[in-house]
């Protein structure tokens, strides 16, 4: 028999009873019986300010929710994780992300490690920066290209457009992912082979799309003129398989470390945020990881009742396990945050998308969620509408920069007035008597006004937090990431689940791999399914 929630905590019962009082009530109630409330359900950390006062959560809850993890020894499994013990049970190893990040001098060998290749790619950057690095013809190189996919592309992605507004303008940054050969032929046309240099990462350096398209850049350079013994000018690789990236073609200079003890999707820390500080130089890089150090040391040392990813991660909880909520919305009020959600997609649903336990158990009860949405106010013309009138339970988290860092600074008050009403919409809604109301105010007829108001009314009670900070800079974006690595983390912990591996996406590359092969031999396995022999036979003779 699956392993059910209700047999990892004893008070369960207790739980869902206390779940239905809030079938009784609302959020609007709680407000208007506690003027108190936004202050008491709030906290703040490392440049962050969290509200969770627009949630489903009172004095009970938060006691019952913070039973539950002292059941699951949160506090412990917190320590185990910082101390460097094998907490990624399945592949025997620990999760040390937070070693790529610390603040000052390096206290571990780990850090030392990661200090080391820092100091590295700060001299590479330079060099860069400064014209001293030349390409094959002797120009400065005015263009870097990173090639990854996943976490060696969807946090540098994400960073590098999130702190536009620190580009040096030394270089342009651009990225590569798709193994469709659209994106990279895109590319080309923007290019000079002369003055263009490639990053090509991936930890295994055995990722498919990743070596396809670094093969494809390697034969455009080639056919742009560039000498075969020149091109160690133009690639650099960043990966935990160095004597793989040299067996490439790859120079052993032009190598920069990862280390096994770094999941991909945690490593933008690392040299896999080289395009970041190609962006943005080494000095803000390093403030980036300095905010998401600040945040590690309130995860470590905050008591769980004002620990900013705890409380994430128990009101996820709460809202999945209790409530029945699949899915999740993050909605930046920043346009240079719109990668966000993508990111977190990988974050949240590669780490926690489990069925078994860290025992192997099959699961009876839901681990992760569904992660999605976009940069306001462009999502209140679309998805919006389900938002406030659906009957999907969907909690947000909007996240608010409240200060501009451009010039157009009399509309940030526009964006965040959005940001703000959104939240206070969904909470409290509008009722039928409010709509008929307003009818009447706008002098609509008595029958048309009894046509039209079921259709105005807002249920309201649908929960939402607030990340708010002063302004998008490198310090609290470096929080802003660290936090939702931890609130992955926090929920892996109350789900009994390995967070750190993702045996789903290795079984879907080895599968490409077969078809791969299928196609290029035409000898495609006669036991394979009816519907995946047909398409590779549409295939072949759309090719042929």
């Amino acid at each position: 028999m699956p392993v059910q929630i209700s047999d990892l905590y004893d008070n369960w019962a207790e739980l869902q009873a206390h779940a239905d009082t809030w079938k009784q009530r609302t959020l609007k109630q709680a407000f208007d019986k506690d003027s108190n409330r936004a202050a008491r359900y709030s906290t703040a950390a490392a440049g962050l300010e969290y509200d969770y006062s627009k949630n489903h959560v009172d004095e009970d809850t938060l006691k019952l929710l913070l039973g539950l993890a002292e059941k699951a020894d949160l506090k412990g499994a917190i320590k185990r994780l910082f101390r460097g013990d094998h907490i990624n049970n399945t592949e025997d190893r620990p999760a040390l992300h937070s070693d790529l990040r610390f603040e000052g001098e390096a206290q571990n060998d780990n850090q030392k490690e990661v200090a080391a290749a820092l100091d590295k790619m700060s001299g590479l950057i330079s060099r860069v920066h400064n014209g001293e690095w030349k390409g094959f013809d002797g120009q400065e190189i005015t263009d870097v290209v990173n090639i990854g996919i996943g976490g060696s592309d969807l946090g540098p992605r994400m960073v590098t457009k999130a702190l536009s507004a620190y580009h040096t303008g030394h270089v342009n940054v651009h990225f590569v992912a798709n193994v469709d050969g659209a994106e990279i032929n895109d590319l080309f046309e923007k290019l000079n082979a002369g003055s263009t240099l490639w990053l090509v990462a991936s930890k295994s350096f055995s990722t498919l799309e990743t070596l396809e398209n670094a093969l494809t850049a390697r034969r455009w350079m080639l056919s742009q003129g560039c000498p075969e013994d020149s091109l160690a000018k133009h690639f650099v690789a960043i990966s935990s398989k160095v004597e793989k990236a040299i067996e490439f073609g790859m120079d052993a200079d032009n190598v920069y470390p990862m280390w096994d003890w770094v999941g991909g999707r945690y490593s933008l820390w690392s040299a896999i945020g080289m395009p970041i500080a190609f962006a943005v130089g080494m000095d803000n890089f390093n403030k980036l990881r300095a905010g998401a150090a600040r945040l590690d040391n309130h995860f470590a040392e905050a008591p769980l009742e004002k620990n900013i990813p705890a409380l994430m991660g128990l009101l996820m909880f709460w809202y999945s396990n209790v409530l029945g909520a699949d899915n999740q919305a993050v909605l930046p009020y920043a346009n240079h945050l719109q990668l966000l959600p993508s990111y977190l997609q990988q974050l949240e649903m590669e780490s926690n998308g489990k069925s078994v336990n860290k025992e192997g158990q099959r699961l009876g009860y839901q681990t992760g969620s569904i992660v999605w949405g976009t940069e306001g106010t462009n999502g209140q013309h679309s998805f919006h509408q389900l938002l406030h009138q659906g009957n999907v339970l969907t909690p947000i988290d909007f996240i608010a920069p409240l200060r501009a860092k451009h010039d157009i600074k009399h509309q940030q008050k526009y964006l965040i007035a959005n940001c703000i009403a959104q939240s206070q919409a969904l909470m409290e809604g509008r009722d039928l008597a409010a709509s008929k109301a307003e009818l009447e105010a706008q002098g609509v007829a008595a029958d048309e006004i009894n046509a039209l108001a079921e259709h105005k009314v807002h249920p309201g009670n649908r929960p939402s937090s607030t990340i708010a900070m002063e302004e998008l800079n490198p310090e609290t974006l470096g929080a802003l990431i660290a936090a939702y690595e931890q609130k992955v983390f926090t929920l892996g912990v109350l789900w009994n689940i390995n967070s750190f591996d993702q045996w789903g996406v290795e079984l879907g590359k080895l599968l490409g791999t077969h078809v791969a092969t299928a196609i290029d031999t035409t000898d495609v396995p006669t036991d394979w399914d009816s519907s995946t022999k047909t398409l590779i036979k549409r295939f072949l003779e759309a090719n042929a």
